[in-house]
């Protein structure tokens, strides 16, 4: 079964990574010729193929294209039972994949194969041979056994004629010849002396093939038996192709989904009958091979690379493995996009995606086109400008001119092409061009080992690192004389091997020097990182303390006046005597904490207050009045905290929000019932100040009806106060008011 690709690029790109072997072994497997390239989402094709590891896979039948056939039934056409037969076939395979045990997701496939009941009817009536089984149509076994009759009638009867004495010495042997399909007799020349007999073909030997004249009549009913038979051959043929015309498109679905299972199938028994592995590629660039082997080598050394940059630079030995690395992950990236299972470490491969792969391998030169072997190497990275999603092989990039000028091209041309979003593995035995590149954070050089003691590449590879060449090495491990090699060392001089190494030694060390600058890089960014987040979680700590601090107090106030309340009800002296007690105490805890966190404080210092920017305006003992955007508000010393422009920055102080979150309930309420009028002033300024800081929209004040006292002061309050927007009467209870900021 030949290789077919959909398009000649990808056909030569096959064979320029040495993969047409490899592909060829998993073509050998499908039912019949198709592309090697399974159209589709990878990842779903991946799931279907992987399903399959532990179902024992049933035999698919061996068919040919079947598109001219679904096209002749599109247009009514009768076809033979033969062609008939082939559509037979599929759906037999898809009927017995049914009832085979499958795992879910190959239910649901099959579940949507529907074969509609006509059709399905039909498959009953051909035979093992492909033709009308006579058990279904009675005219056809009668045929049958005539036809049997007759051809015994005609063997009896060439028996007869052997044994005839007149024909013996004719005769070469007493045996019946089946020559193209007619039973006959083999005589020699002569033999119209003893019979009549027509002949039907001559041996190597000279010999003549005859029918006895005597069989005529029993030939003619043999030829009116199958006339029969091809009549009603033709009457199903013509009945069979009007009901599988009707359904042309299910037959072409199912043509279709034929050719999936196929793959599906191929790729699994690909899997089962080897070591190899599915490897899907990625969402991104990164290129990480572990024991990855090319499956054109036969004692292949595995292959470890991690290739994360945009240019992998590979140096070192001539024939140590530089351009096998190269077409190893151009390789797994051909193979795993196009779902061909391959040798390597599943659980440590990773290979990403590209849009276009490209391969520059070959000496570009053309004396026919007069293109030199530079000036094709240059069109071919022109070319490359086209594209905005590729990876591309170059192998021994300098070919063809001057490698120190080619260094300096290739180096912006790598560069531009790199900036458009291309990758490259780019392989090279001339150090300059990797000294060059060396400095380019997207730039990773690699060097394939030579083996000094041995002689000969290790076929491994290192980064961060250039390699040596080893030309001199090299050409004695291939057969150059050692007296050659020792002159061509001398001709080449002490100076030329210091600079090389120097070259050498100072790429590494410049290496070294940007890696410990991106460390250090990172560790900055992690500590900028972590102080961040430090820096955030105590301003979330400060406000929840905040938040429950003030919820607290309310808490304690609303409580305290309940009890207050109660008690004034009961007239109940040591409860009374208690609850000043605690007045006490909690107000020699806060003159104690006053006396830890008072600070000297200025009238016109810029202070913080909540997280706000606020100005002192007046000062008592423990207590400041400060204006805070426009409003004026008495609060305590020791909640008024140091701002930046008490520090005398250079800078003005930026204003700091702190976003406290408001209560679940959008509304307060103030009970005033029991103040005096003093009292009753100060305690709802308190009030309207803790609310508007804690983003209250509106707030219910409490003070009764009783002599109407407390409503006034209350309301002399709030029309005065500059944030009060509006305010009312409770609905039904005009012992409350409603106010809205």
């Amino acid at each position: 079964m030949s290789l077919i690709w959909p398009n000649d690029k990808l056909k030569r790109l096959s064979t320029k990574l040495d993969l047409d072997n490899h592909i060829g072994r998993l073509n050998s497997l499908f039912a019949r010729e198709k592309s090697i390239v399974l159209v589709g989402d990878s990842k779903q094709h991946a799931k279907y193929i992987e399903a399959l590891d532990e179902v024992e896979l049933i035999q698919m039948p061996e068919l040919p294209r079947m598109d001219e056939q679904i096209n002749r039934l599109s247009k009514g056409a009768t076809l033979s039972l033969e062609q008939l037969y082939l559509f037979v076939k599929q759906l037999e395979f898809f009927n017995r994949l049914r009832a085979q045990s499958l795992p879910i997701i190959w239910q649901k496939l099959i579940e949507n194969i529907e074969i509609p009941s006509e059709v399905s009817e039909t498959l009953s009536y051909f035979n093992d041979q492909g033709l009308i089984d006579s058990q279904k149509e009675p005219e056809l076994y009668d045929i049958e056994l005539a036809l049997n009759r007759v051809r015994q009638e005609q063997k009896d009867k060439l028996a007869s004629v052997l044994r005839s004495s007149s024909l013996k010495e004719y005769l070469i042997d007493s045996q019946i010849h089946l020559y193209y399909g007619q039973e006959s007799l083999l005589v020699r020349g002569g033999f119209s002396r003893a019979i009549k007999a027509s002949v039907i073909g001559r041996s190597s030997a000279g010999y003549f093939y005859i029918v006895p004249d005597s069989l005529d009549q029993i030939k003619k009913r043999v030829s009116s038996l199958i006339d029969r038979e091809q009549e009603i051959y033709q009457r199903y043929a013509k009945e069979f192709s009007l009901i599988y015309s009707k359904w042309w498109r299910f037959f072409s679905f199912l043509n279709r989904e034929f050719d999936r299972v196929d793959h599906y199938f191929a790729r699994a028994l690909f899997l089962k009958s080897s070591d190899f592995n599915l490897i899907l590629p990625t969402n991104n660039k990164n290129i990480v091979l572990c024991e990855f082997a090319h499956p054109a080598i036969k004692d292949v050394v595995p292959i470890d690379i991690d290739f994360k940059s945009k240019i992998v630079l590979v140096t070192g030995v001539n024939a140590g493995g530089k351009t096998m690395l190269l077409k190893s992950i151009l390789s797994s990236i051909f193979m795993s996009r196009y779902l061909i299972p391959f040798k390597c470490n599943p659980n440590k491969t990773e290979v990403g995606s590209f849009d276009n792969i490209e391969v520059i391998l070959d000496d570009p030169q053309s004396v026919k086109n007069d293109i030199s072997t530079f000036a094709g190497r240059v069109k071919e990275f022109n070319r490359l400008f086209n594209y905005k999603d590729a990876i591309v092989g170059v192998d021994e990039i300098e070919l063809g001119t001057d490698a120190d000028e080619a260094a300096a091209l290739f180096r912006v041309l790598l560069e531009e092409l790199s900036n458009k979003g291309l990758y490259f593995i780019v392989t090279t035995h001339h150090k300059k061009l990797a000294s060059l590149m060396a400095s380019n954070r997207d730039v990773e050089l690699i060097a394939a080992l030579f083996n000094e003691e041995l002689q000969k590449p290790t076929y491994r590879y290192l980064s961060g690192t250039i390699g040596n060449s080893y030309a001199f090495e090299t050409a004695y491990r291939y057969g150059v004389n050692k007296e050659i090699i020792d002159k061509a060392k001398e001709a080449l001089g002490d100076d030329k091997e210091r600079i090389s190494s120097l070259i050498e030694r100072s790429t590494m060390l410049e290496i070294e020097m940007q890696k410990k600058l991106e460390e250090i890089d990172n560790k900055v960014k992690s500590a900028e990182i972590l102080t961040k987040k430090l820096e955030h979680k105590r301003e979330l700590l400060d406000k929840e303390y905040k938040e429950r601090l003030f919820k607290l107090e309310q808490s304690y106030q609303s409580s305290l006046k309940k009890l207050q309340i109660a008690l004034k009800k009961a007239d109940n002296p040591e409860a009374r005597r208690l609850i000043n007690e605690a007045h006490k105490l909690k107000k020699n805890q806060k003159e104690l904490k006053d006396d830890i966190v008072v600070r000297d404080l200025k009238i016109g210092d810029i202070v913080k207050y909540r997280g706000k920017r606020a100005k002192v305006i007046s000062l008592k003992s423990k207590e400041a009045m400060i204006d805070l955007d426009g409003m004026k508000m008495r609060v305590p010393k020791r909640e008024l905290k140091e701002f930046a422009e008490n520090k005398k920055l250079k800078k003005p102080a930026t204003r700091v929000n702190i976003s406290v979150s408001k209560p679940k309930n959008s509304k307060m309420t103030l009970k005033l019932l029991g103040y005096r009028a003093d009292e009753a002033i100060e305690e709802t300024q308190k009030f309207i100040s803790d609310a508007l800081i804690h983003g209250f929209n509106e707030i219910e004040i409490i003070h009764g009806t009783g002599s109407g006292v407390l409503s006034k002061v209350i309301t002399d309050l709030l029309k005065k106060h500059p944030r009060v927007k509006d305010y009312e009467r409770a609905k039904g209870n005009f012992g409350a008011t409603v106010v809205k900021f």
